[in-house]
């Protein structure tokens, strides 16, 4: 398993990536969780995808997408903002340049390489790492994001607790919550596998355990 990073020039290259990405949003977030979100021809897209967003893939045998995360800029438009305001302490964000939004997180928790330390699955882990990573490596120091209560545990089981931005609010089958986390080498060190490798890292000329 490996992070690869796309960002929008390299949107036609990856395509095949890309489409995997967006049917593995939709059994996800459409089939599995069933949340309200627009699928079609079997993907799950939205209108932050058309804002040019990099996208953090966890691959397996270097074709088959088993993880995913969309980061776009704090500084706007961004998802916390402008679809879940009611999450926010004060409805802003009072976002910094330092500052980056994960969403559309997801994984395939079918994947039969097993769970990693802590008993979480390695390619949710293999994803923290990856996300971290490329946010240090891009001058990001805080990653903010809206979740649910159950993923928050999932970040607290990973060694990497969420510092909450509003109180939980119901939206739909769940109860939402909005949150920030560090990019930093601490956080980094705590959820990457042993076995971690990334683009970045090997562009860097770096091993998976002395990665950025």
């Amino acid at each position: 398993m490996q992070i690869l990073t796309i960002s929008p020039d390299g949107y036609v290259e990856h395509q095949n990536l890309l489409n995997q990405m967006y049917r593995l949003r939709a059994d996800v977030f459409g089939g599995r969780l069933e949340w309200n979100v627009t699928v079609v021809n079997g993907g799950e897209r939205d209108q932050y995808d058309d804002l040019n967003p990099t996208y953090i893939l966890a691959t397996f045998d270097g074709d088959k997408v088993v993880g995913c995360a969309r980061l776009l800029p704090a500084l706007g438009p961004t998802m916390l903002e402008r679809t879940f305001p009611r999450l926010l302490a004060d409805g802003s964000l009072n976002a910094t340049p330092a500052m980056i939004e994960s969403s559309r997180f997801c994984v395939d928790t079918t994947l039969p390489a097993g769970r990693g330390e802590g008993q979480l699955h390695l390619a949710t882990l293999t994803m923290f790492a990856g996300i971290i990573e490329w946010s240090m490596a891009n001058g990001y120091d805080k990653i903010v994001t809206a979740t649910d209560l159950r993923f928050e545990r999932i970040l607290n089981r990973a060694g990497w607790p969420m510092s909450r931005l509003g109180e939980p609010v119901p939206i739909g089958n769940t109860v939402a919550i909005a949150g920030a986390l560090p990019a930093d080498q601490e956080s980094f060190k705590t959820v990457r596998p042993s076995n971690y490798w990334s683009t970045l890292s090997s562009a860097a000329g770096l091993s998976g355990r002395s990665a950025a």
